[in-house]
């Protein structure tokens, strides 16, 4: 079934619950699902997948630090502005070395 619609902040729900990441559900499909996310400066996740899921990160305010490969021998810092994307399977750490809030928009396809 095609179909259109917009949903405002309002209208969002609580997410998945992850220890230091509140979630906000927007759109969620058979294939997606896509919403807003914050973390407080200094959160830290433990080393995980998102399994057969692509996931794409819109950074709004703070910073993403995002650690991968083996033994996580390989980082990048995310600013305002710039998307992550994370493959299938790939084994990350992501953290919050800034002092403001990190917000950000999370889409989850697969």
């Amino acid at each position: 079934m095609r179909t259109i619609y917009r949903v405002s902040p309002e209208e969002w729900v609580e997410g998945q619950p992850t220890q230091g990441i509140l979630r906000e559900q927007a759109v969620r499909t058979d294939g997606m699902w896509s919403g807003f996310a914050r973390t407080e400066p200094g959160m830290v996740s433990g080393w995980h997948h998102h399994g057969d899921y692509e996931r794409s990160i819109y950074i709004l305010s703070g910073s993403l630090q995002m650690e991968f490969g083996p033994g996580g021998q390989d980082a990048f810092d995310a600013c305002p502005g710039d998307f992550v994307f994370i493959g299938k399977g790939v084994v990350h750490r992501e953290s919050d070395p800034s002092t403001d809030q990190r917000t950000m928009v999370v889409v989850r396809a697969g």
